[in-house]
């Protein structure tokens, strides 16, 4: 314990602190929701490097049917996944030096828009800066028995897990307002179809009371 306070106390102090924080690269995974107009198709563009991987995970979270067509292209053109009226689906691409097509099509439908989320994960997007250009920053640390390489190490781990939760949490967000606006829509269909049906069955009760009540006014006046 007294190690790692005195590692802290030596990177407050050095003047160069600021600089060691900023060595940390930022995360290049994201998130996105937007609404899909019926009869319109949104595409995006995502710029990759050679040998990277890209992962593209979807759900429709509101709309009639919860569907929609979604495809994928390659900088050259080439269609690498197409998925038709699906929900919710998840591609993997290793990727090559270029832009990369992705497109949401709602063309078919022609009344309800589409509430659409989806998540980038890019993994092997090695930036041009050096990881380790901090440490000619660092200074005065070298009769530390804990390094610097350590700590940061720890730090870039607990980053890690920690933007895992953080996508696994919003995974799980988008799973709940699909979940909830799907119940929504359930219960005012229901509530719909009761009306409709109450309304049905009142009419048909009343020509039934007319009916019966003519039958026996016919009945009186063939008598007299």
């Amino acid at each position: 314990m007294e190690r790692l306070v005195l590692c802290v106390l030596s990177v407050f102090v050095s003047q160069e602190w600021f600089v060691v924080v900023a060595a940390f690269t930022q995360s290049l995974d994201s998130d996105f929701t937007f609404t899909l107009p019926a009869g319109r198709k949104e595409c995006f563009y995502q710029t990759m490097k050679k040998d990277a991987s890209l992962e593209i995970e979807y759900q429709v979270l509101d709309g009639a049917g919860l569907d929609v067509d979604f495809f994928i292209s390659s900088p050259s053109g080439h269609l690498l996944f197409s998925d038709h009226r699906k929900s919710d689906g998840v591609h993997t691409v290793e990727t090559e030096e270029g832009d990369y097509m992705f497109c949401f099509d709602n063309s078919f439908s022609t009344v309800s828009d589409k509430l659409i989320f989806f998540e980038l994960i890019l993994d092997n997007m090695d930036t041009d800066e050096d990881p380790d250009d901090w440490k000619e920053y660092a200074h005065g640390t070298d009769f530390l028995d804990m390094k610097l390489e350590d700590i940061m190490d720890t730090i870039n781990n607990v980053k890690a897990r920690l933007m895992k939760s953080v996508q696994i949490q919003t995974v799980l967000r988008a799973f709940e307002a699909r979940d909830r606006n799907l119940q929504e829509s359930n219960y005012d269909r229901v509530n719909f179809w009761s009306v409709v049906n109450l309304t049905v069955m009142m009419v048909v009760s009343a020509l039934q009371v007319y009916l019966v009540r003519s039958l026996f006014e016919d009945k009186r006046r063939l008598r007299t």
